[in-house]
């Protein structure tokens, strides 16, 4: 069930242009995932009675100074989970970070368990966070859910940019033009030779020797983009979040699922047919946008999404909301239209 659907739609084009930080990544500068094995206890009887759980529980019980055996375990509160966690560049000790939870037994849900203190390790071995707090299950899946801000970081990724006189850029996409529109872009900015494209996806920039290299990676991400660059739409799962920019265009489409079938099209009427309700008996969903199932009445789950100008995929997210379509159905429809080629976009997929 759809809890919360938020849209933000930025009205001016200045505010979301697309920049290098968008399409690129600075070599070095990356997450480092992490994971650890833990339980949850607290559940209402939703919890498994696995072999490995059992022992868990047991080690657990031993490390208090209390020993029984794990065959004499028959509680169904506790579960045992993999944890996993993504730990930012630059991350500090003291620093909170989001954590996902997913039961590994045959637990039938987590939700509102409380997730024992659990160790967080990257792929060196090293121990780089500890996680523990209440568990907000998926709504989709009750065997997965987050702690938000229920890990702490307590050890460092050393990297630093102090002594750096260069950087180098890795491109989201492998393409040859990108790659020397962003060197001509960066040169053109501090009106110097400084970028270099090494190949389609890297290039290489050198800092001035006035700018400290903080303000110059600042100021290389933030050099504004042509239209022409790849955009971005942001879904969050767990928040049932939607951020896209205003004027991303979709070409036309028609996607037919087994609950509901949408069309989206320019429409090809007059300006006088459009504001003719005889004609153009849609419903009104703004911005020149009408949703309609052929010129007679509205079959809302059979709809054809009529626009006076090219589609983008706000008119199709708000459709899709006044169709009262859950969040889940919204980002697959966003995928498939994508993969067809219909909509040229990066989707980044968060949660």
């Amino acid at each position: 069930m759809l809890k919360f659907f938020i849209v933000l739609l930025f009205f001016l084009q200045s505010i979301y242009a697309v920049t290098i930080k968008d399409i690129s990544n600075v070599v070095g500068i990356r997450d480092n995932q992490l994971i650890g094995y833990g339980l949850v206890v607290g559940l209402a009887g939703s919890g498994d009675k696995s072999q490995f759980t059992m022992q868990s529980l047991q080690n657990l019980l031993r490390n208090s100074y209390i020993k029984i055996p794990a065959s004499s375990i028959k509680s169904k509160n506790i579960a045992a989970v993999m944890v996993t966690a993504e730990l930012p560049p630059f991350a500090r000790q003291g620093d909170k970070i989001k954590v996902k939870i997913s039961a590994i037994g045959d637990a039938k849900s987590i939700d509102n368990g409380e997730l024992l203190l659990t160790q967080l390790k990257a792929v060196d071995g090293q121990v780089y966070a500890l996680a523990q707090g209440s568990i907000v299950a998926d709504s989709q899946n009750e065997t997965t859910g987050f702690i938000y801000e229920g890990a702490t970081v307590e050890n460092e990724v050393e990297y630093s940019l102090k002594n750096e006189d260069s950087i180098k850029l890795s491109l989201l996409k492998n393409d040859a033009k990108q790659a020397y529109l962003v060197e001509k872009k960066i040169n053109d900015f501090f009106n110097k030779p400084l970028a270099v494209a090494l190949d389609t996806r890297t290039i290489f920039v050198k800092k001035p020797p006035t700018s400290s290299i903080v303000k110059f990676l600042s100021d290389v991400q933030s050099i504004p983009l042509d239209s022409t660059f790849k955009k971005k739409i942001i879904i969050d799962v767990a928040r049932e979040t939607i951020i896209a920019g205003l004027d991303i265009p979709i070409g036309p489409v028609t996607v037919a699922k087994n609950d509901f079938t949408i069309r989206i099209k320019k429409s090809e009427l007059t300006d006088a047919q459009w504001d003719d309700k005889k004609v153009n008996r849609g419903q009104d969903i703004g911005d020149d946008v009408r949703l309609d199932n052929k010129p007679v009445a509205v079959n809302i789950d059979n709809t054809l999404m009529n626009t006076k100008k090219q589609p983008t995929v706000s008119d199709l997210v708000r459709a899709m909301k006044v169709m009262k379509l859950p969040i889940t159905e919204i980002i697959d429809t966003l995928k498939m239209i994508k993969d067809l080629g219909a909509l040229d976009v990066e989707l980044e997929i968060r949660g």
